[in-house]
């Protein structure tokens, strides 16, 4: 009599569904044109940061600190510790140094305040700086690849005169688009509309309050 051998559940493939399984997910290396935009972005932040002054830094480290939740308990533990003493009972016999309503507290709040507002500003100003730069790169890419993509439709249109199986056809919109667009008449035009508008929006203002 042949017995039936059971499988073994240590010999199977299947294994339970608790066993930690790390997740391998396939990567693909990034395209070469992302590589170097990526190194150029890179690049441009190495720059600006090499330029700031030490001193700058310092303020700059000093500033990080007061975005943080524990910059906010320290304020609030530090306002406990110094109200606490000031209110209590004489008979305590703990010194009032600061009575009510607590002249020195405001004094030290307002300069606190006044140095921490200068700290950011001094941090805004440099990131400002650096978005102003990055606005002014896309203006100039964006500008680029206007003047690119204007010069591509002039010279597909010249293509497709050239080509003899092609029906040559007048396409007005392709041939306002060849033309590269005047970013200071685009400027004008804008300026002059939001003008119209708002001598528009007065003047209604007005003879609605008539």
């Amino acid at each position: 009599m042949f017995s039936q051998d059971k499988p073994n559940p240590k010999d199977s493939p299947q294994v339970s569904s608790s066993a930690p399984y790390p997740t391998i997910l396939p990567t693909a290396p990034l395209p070469e044109a992302i590589s170097q935009n990526i190194e150029t972005i890179i690049a441009l932040h190495r720059r600006y940061e090499k330029d700031v002054p030490q001193h700058q830094r310092f303020v700059e480290t000093v500033t990080a600190f007061f975005d943080r939740p524990v910059f906010l308990y320290s304020i609030l533990l530090g306002i406990i510790l110094w109200v606490t003493p000031n209110v209590l009972p004489r008979r305590l016999g703990i010194t009032r140094f600061d009575p009510p309503p607590f002249y020195w507290l405001q004094f030290s709040l307002t300069a606190g305040s006044l140095l921490v507002t200068t700290g950011v500003l001094i941090k805004q100003e440099r990131q400002e700086k650096l978005a102003e730069q990055r606005a002014q790169l896309s203006l100039q890419l964006n500008l680029l690849s206007e003047q690119k993509i204007a010069k591509l439709i002039a010279l597909v249109e010249e293509l497709r005169q050239d080509i003899p199986n092609v029906k040559n056809r007048s396409d007005p919109q392709a041939q306002i688009m060849k033309e590269a667009v005047d970013p200071q008449a685009i400027v004008d035009a804008l300026e002059e509309t939001l003008a119209s508008e708002l001598a528009n929006f007065q003047n209604k203002k007005t003879l609605d309050q008539q």
